[in-house]
């Protein structure tokens, strides 16, 4: 039997898995410093200011946190005059605070799990954490210039973030947050996501392999089948959150063993009150018919978590009993 490790790299690279990876199992997760000040809600927790200033709010039974954009709490009210709102939180922290995250990092075991560290909110997500959803779209097409150089304020901002966590903790996996779309549709055209959005990316994706980070994963828990050439240009290994919304199947044909794709399991269609065994059992199978190359099945949303309990312990569950039904079924 293949380490949890292995198994994963045979998935991803097209190989000889003898199961399928259950959602987050390859990736063990630690916080940095910066997660620890950020001052983010708890679910039920509103109105919270974190260390860009920003509003945030969980309201009790939703799957995340999300700002409070009314106008009198807006960070940046004109992106015109960005600098004059827009201040990024240190990079710099005490060394008793990473000896502490160093102290949990030497308890895993990194034969069976990568050392995954995460960034969230991501480039694009910050830009309308601080600005406001709307505004920030309508950015793109009246103030590019300055929006441009906000991102590259930010953008330099994750790169100092990464040095340090590269220096401290040397991760062997990120999980990086950005929802770049609705259920539906991108938040954009693909062009202009290149012209904005692909070479911040690169760069910041760049860095962490430079520094030795094995595995890219990019959450964003919507319909983004449009910018996969992106990603793989950018250096992502997995696009986590693939909502079904999506060609799953057309994506592995055309794209795998360049980038390979997580989810296939919508979180609203079995993460809700009165959640059943049954129906969780019926999505993983439904998922699993993507097969056991370039794809892991999993719930869509950008953890290991589930707004209601026992959700996601379940869906590993039913995605282990599922295996070697599936293997069995296909000769393998």
């Amino acid at each position: 039997m293949l380490t949890i490790k292995q198994n994963f790299l045979e998935t991803i690279h097209g190989g000889k898995p003898d199961r399928f990876v259950k959602q987050y199992e390859p990736f063990h997760f630690v916080f940095t410093p910066a997660a620890m000040h950020r001052n983010d809600p708890k679910p039920g927790e509103l109105n919270k200011i974190n260390d860009w200033g920003v509003t945030i709010s969980w309201a009790e039974g939703q799957p995340g946190m999300f700002p409070n954009h009314s106008p009198e709490l807006i960070v940046c009210p004109d992106i015109e005059e960005w600098q004059d709102y827009v201040k990024a939180p240190t990079v710099k922290f005490p060394e008793a605070e990473w000896e502490m995250v160093q102290a949990l990092c030497e308890k895993i075991d990194r034969d069976q799990q990568y050392l995954t560290v995460l960034q969230a909110p991501g480039v694009f997500e910050q830009t309308h954490f601080l600005c406001e959803m709307s505004n920030a779209l309508a950015a793109f097409y009246e103030c590019p210039d300055e929006y441009k150089e906000l991102i590259k304020y930010l953008t330099q901002y994750e790169l100092d973030m990464a040095a340090e966590t590269c220096d401290h903790l040397h991760p062997d996996a990120i999980l990086h947050h950005d929802d770049w779309g609705t259920q539906r549709s991108t938040f954009f055209a693909p062009e202009m996501f290149e012209e904005f959005l692909l070479e911040p990316y690169k760069e910041i994706y760049g860095y962490y392999k430079e520094r030795g980070v094995e595995i890219i994963v990019h959450h964003s828990d919507s319909y983004a089948e449009t910018l996969v050439p992106y990603m793989i240009e950018m250096g992502i290994d997995v696009w986590q959150g693939v909502m079904t919304t999506n060609d799953i199947p057309a994506m592995i044909e055309k794209y795998g063993g360049q980038i390979s794709f997580m989810g296939g399991i919508n979180s609203a269609e079995i993460d809700y009150e009165g959640w059943t065994p049954e129906v969780i059992k019926e999505k993983v199978i439904e998922a699993c018919q993507n097969g056991p190359h370039y794809f892991i099945p999993g719930a869509s949303q950008g953890l290991n978590i589930s707004t209601f309990p026992g959700v996601y312990e379940e869906t590993d569950k039913q995605i282990e009993l599922y295996s070697p039904i599936y293997w069995a079924e296909h000769g393998r």
